[in-house]
């Protein structure tokens, strides 16, 4: 692997956030947010984010945060891998370096929400769960029709823990 191979980890800062809004639209069907709402991904939760560099070009994004009342749980918002950095593991390794940062030193448990036919985020999730070698559950979170009004699939609420750091 030469230098233009090398991909680099490490927490975003807010002048990240257009590309990471970038990223997202250019890799569909993921649910775009607002360039503000990543502004605030890359700022206000940059402790518990993690921007991928192939060079100076974003080539994946994980953000999350610790929930409010409960310290101990890390909840990964988004996941994205440019489709010219897949097939690195890269996913799961933006996640483990969530874990890995200082906000997390609490963590012991972690908690995501999928649409069930996301087969690559499963298969993450699935994978980390037995990295960690913790189990993981999963059911009905937001509802397609309660939650949704019918234009968006179910959520699948998946918690992976307890596990040690």
């Amino acid at each position: 692997m030469n230098d233009s191979d090398t991909v680099v980890l490490r927490h975003p800062t807010a002048s990240d956030g257009y590309a990471v809004n970038q990223l997202v639209a250019a890799n569909p069907p993921l649910d775009p947010n607002s360039i503000y709402c990543n502004l605030l991904q890359c700022s206000h939760f940059a402790d518990t984010a993690i921007a991928a560099f192939k060079g100076d070009q974003m080539v994946g994004f994980a953000s999350g945060y610790v929930l409010p009342n409960e310290p101990n749980v890390l909840f990964v918002w988004q996941i994205v891998v440019d489709k010219a950095a897949r097939g690195l593991g890269l996913a799961k390794k933006l996640v483990k370096a969530q874990l890995a940062s200082d906000a997390c030193q609490q963590v012991t448990h972690m908690h995501t929400t999928i649409t069930p036919d996301n087969d690559a985020s499963w298969g993450v999730f699935k994978s980390l769960a037995r990295d960690l070698d913790a189990e993981l559950t999963s059911g009905v979170y937001f509802e397609k029709e309660q939650h949704f009004g019918g234009v968006h699939d179910d959520e699948h609420r998946l918690v992976i823990g307890p596990f040690k750091r």
